[in-house]
């Protein structure tokens, strides 16, 4: 079977519908909100299956903080894998890595529009989960290169802080206009190292 006559069977080709689903997700977070919103009215917008949706998603928060997600995964990689003797260039080689070719996505207009969706506790919340997720192997990675639990602790609070203020300021100010990478820059000069 061709992979038109596939992409016609299902729908949507399926390279498209992590888009399309993300997109349907923002203009109802816009428009309804973001708890009155369920996954039903997502796919329904988007002219897809539940299935579908958990093929590409896990849930409703998901659908925001995927891309991120997918990057802070690449980073821990990086980190683990990093082994000169300057732990902090490797932590900053592997943020700046993290942070560069990162483009506009529901993150950034659900940070522009938190009022409107009804999101501002949840993006608290979930921002948390995603500070912690880079945090932890920086505060691993300090520790083997020698720092003390409290330093290491500290330090890696700090990183994990610079990479969430310099998306929400990249967010709200500079999508599409600055790339992140040089927000977060800015933000890694505030706490004294740089990002290159």
């Amino acid at each position: 079977m061709s992979t038109d006559a596939a992409a016609g069977r299902s729908g949507r080709p399926r390279a498209s519908s992590r888009e399309v689903l993300a997109e349907a997700a923002c203009e109802l977070f816009l428009e309804r909100g973001y708890e009155a919103t369920s996954i039903a009215d997502i796919t329904r917008r988007a002219g897809v299956s539940r299935s579908s949706f958990f093929n590409y998603f896990t849930s409703k928060a998901d659908v925001l903080w995927g891309g991120l997600d997918e990057r802070i995964e690449a980073f821990v990689t990086c980190l683990a894998t990093a082994h000169t003797a300057d732990a902090d260039a490797d932590v900053r080689s592997a943020l700046v890595a993290m942070a560069e070719g990162f483009a506009p996505d529901s993150l950034a207009l659900a940070l522009l529009n938190a009022r409107q969706m009804g999101l501002s506790d949840e993006l608290a919340r979930e921002a948390s989960v995603r500070h912690a997720r880079i945090a932890r192997p920086v505060a691993t990675r300090l520790r083997a290169a020698g720092a003390d639990d409290l330093r290491a602790a500290v330090v890696a609070a700090a990183y994990g802080g610079a990479v969430l203020a310099a998306i929400e300021e990249w967010a709200r100010h500079e999508p599409g206009r600055t790339p992140l990478v040089v927000v977060l820059g800015r933000a890694l000069d505030v706490l004294g190292f740089s990002a290159g």
